[in-house]
């Protein structure tokens, strides 16, 4: 079975945003599932998915601010910056944390960790709407 949706985010605040329940309502599908993957991926350069602590939203506001010191934005020797100071640091932190994420799916749910939920990276200041391609197979 293949099942595929596209899910699109209203426009999120700079940070890390806890999805795990937008992505799971977006393919109720999931729950025909006994043994399979799901994969996530974000149509955006600007944007990042990844895995972590889904229970202290301290956790995504750390998250924040230690991508925002290491990639601080106006970094003088930045020469993409077409879109404004927060242009070229929101690609790199979308490469370095990634664009899509693959989850096994047992017995109908994803497999995650007790702890573990689907953060949206939104690395720009006004980044919009996120489209995502949500897909999901087995048996």
């Amino acid at each position: 079975m293949w099942f595929q949706r596209n899910l699109t985010l209203p426009a999120k605040p700079r940070g890390f945003h806890l999805i795990t329940p937008d992505v799971v309502q977006a393919l109720p599908e999931i729950r025909q599932i006994q043994m399979g993957m799901l994969n996530v991926f974000i149509q955006h350069t600007s944007a990042s998915l990844t895995l972590n602590e889904n229970a202290s939203p301290d956790v995504r506001r750390d998250f924040e601010r230690y991508f925002n010191h290491v990639v601080p934005d106006s970094t003088p020797y930045f020469e993409h910056d077409y879109e404004g100071p927060d242009d070229m640091p929101a690609h790199i932190k979308s490469s370095q944390l990634g664009v899509s994420l693959s989850i096994p799916i047992q017995q109908g749910k994803l497999a995650l960790g007790t702890w573990q939920g689907i953060y949206l990276g939104e690395h720009r200041d006004r980044g919009g709407s996120r489209r995502l391609v949500i897909t999901a197979f087995g048996q």
